[in-house]
């Protein structure tokens, strides 16, 4: 009796040992921080020789379509010009703007660049370069509108480009927003919109002055501004949360574009004037 005793008072102190060992094996295990991935971005655009550049090609004058269904624009200039110093190609791609996230995050581009406004939800998904254009969100209607204020808004059919800066700035005026909600149409892209104002489907629009801006000046005496909007942001170029070295080279390339006058050329060829953030 007294022998198994000893027996099973053995084989639980082994057991407890070995208990113990794998107990601390599992701790340094968890103390032991896991090895860093190395960013490999820059190297990867560099070996492949490009980089793809996601946009809508319905957003002048930062990137459109001409009369020969060329990819034009000023961020495809300002684009070409970057590829240029980093001494790679750049490829433009066409993507619907609300699956830009999926795009850039499955491979299928590199950056999106196409008057990408920055966010704070969007910083929360994307890296952003140093902002190189001032923006604001304007709402747009025709010349004759009796709509002269954000609260004259109410109860009129409003049109915004979906997964768009302008929805986000929209929905941050939460009083403006609640009033508005159930009038608010999303299209894919602003001249969409634009042309149903135009039209009389829409009462107004909601979008970037850049864009309002150049849209106007193509249809004098048809559009007019409201002094209120929806707030200023930056355009910068998006790249994937991981990509820090590409991000790096994009910021040199794009610092240098400024500093020798570079960016300033392109903005009075597509804006008549120099709207670079120095």
């Amino acid at each position: 009796m007294k022998r198994n005793l000893i027996l099973i008072l053995l084989l639980c102190f082994s057991l407890t040992m070995v208990l113990s060992g794998c107990s601390s094996a599992n701790n340094d295990a968890e103390k032991t921080p896991a090895p860093a991935q190395t960013d490999t971005s820059w190297q990867d655009i560099q070996d492949k020789g490009y980089f793809v550049m996601g946009l809508d090609d319905a957003f002048p004058p930062m990137g459109f379509r001409d009369e020969k269904n060329e990819i034009v624009g000023f961020d495809i200039d300002l684009a070409k010009e970057v590829a240029k110093r980093l001494g790679v190609d750049v490829k433009f791609q066409t993507i619907v703007w609300e699956s830009k996230l999926e795009e850039i995050n499955s491979g299928n581009i590199d950056v999106i660049w196409n008057g990408f406004s920055v966010t704070p939800e969007r910083q929360k998904e994307y890296l952003f370069t140093k902002p190189y254009i001032k923006n604001r969100q304007v709402i747009v209607v025709t010349a004759d509108s009796p709509i002269k204020t954000k609260a004259d808004l109410e109860g009129k059919k409003i049109g915004i480009q979906a997964g768009s800066s302008a929805q986000d700035a929209v929905m941050a005026d939460k009083a403006t927003y609640e009033v508005i909600k159930d009038n608010l149409l999303e299209f894919d892209d602003n001249v969409m919109a634009m042309k149903d104002l135009k039209g009389g489907g829409l009462d107004a629009v909601v979008v970037d002055i850049i864009v309002g801006k150049y849209y106007v000046s193509k249809h004098p005496g048809e559009y007019k501004f409201l002094e209120e909007d929806f707030g200023a942001e930056d355009f910068a170029v998006g790249l994937r949360i991981t990509d820090k070295a590409f991000l790096a080279e994009m910021n040199k390339a794009l610092d240098d574009i400024k500093a020798d006058g570079t960016a300033s050329e392109i903005s009075n060829k597509w804006f008549n004037e120099d709207i670079i953030n120095k």
